[in-house]
């Protein structure tokens, strides 16, 4: 079935008023499922970054850029973070530091060069999280790259035939919400190089009830 705007306007509005008022801003999730999915496959289990149109600033997700040299330079006042070799050598043997670092950020991107070692020092962490880091050569700019992390949701399908992330927040515009929420079923059914079929689909708030996504 497939999943038009109109229908996820509908059933945000919806969710909207299903959901009572909270103390904190409650975020808007979108879960859809897939049916006929063959998650034995690899090409039907996805660990992808896709792009939103629409996120406000308190709401981007964290980059953390490993670099060293010119590139490094050029991250700083980009990137959320920017570490060296030096930051990767401490985090060697010490499981707690790298749980905290793998935890504080939502992606990560690295200077090519740098991909063994930290495969050695953060991969055993980072890699099981589905965040292990983006390759950049050392002569490359990595503000756009950057910014377009900046910008998006991670989506993982792996054990389940579902995929659930948050779309933005209740007092975004409603049409900001669904055109997320629209951005976010297209990538994804892009990346998705198996036959399947669009399952159900629901709106929600943090703390309110799911409310289906009709038709449009």
């Amino acid at each position: 079935m497939p999943i038009a705007l109109e229908g996820l306007k509908r059933a945000i509005e919806e969710a909207l008023r299903a959901a009572r008022p909270r103390r904190f801003k409650q975020s808007v999730d979108l879960v859809v499922n897939f049916k006929d999915l063959p998650l034995k496959q690899p090409e039907a289990r996805i660990n992808e970054a896709i792009q939103l149109p629409h996120v406000p600033e308190a709401r981007r997700a964290k980059v953390c850029v490993i670099a060293e040299g010119d590139l490094a330079v050029r991250a700083k006042g980009v990137a959320d973070a920017v570490i060296g070799r030096e930051e990767l050598e401490k985090v060697r043997g010490d499981r707690r530091l790298a749980r905290r670092l793998a935890k504080s950020y939502d992606f990560f991107i690295a200077q090519a060069d740098l991909m063994s070692v930290i495969g050695r020092t953060l991969g055993p962490i980072l890699g099981p999280r589905g965040k292990m880091p983006t390759p950049l050569p050392s002569t490359a700019d990595p503000t756009p790259l950057v910014r377009k992390l900046q910008n998006s949701v991670r989506v993982r399908i792996k054990d389940l035939p579902l995929v659930q992330c948050s779309i933005g927040v209740e007092d975004m515009p409603i049409e900001h919400l669904a055109e997320n929420a629209k951005a976010l079923i297209d990538g994804v059914e892009e990346r998705l190089k198996v036959p399947h079929k669009l399952g159900k689909a629901y709106v929600k708030l943090t703390m309110g009830p799911p409310v289906e996504v009709g038709e449009g």
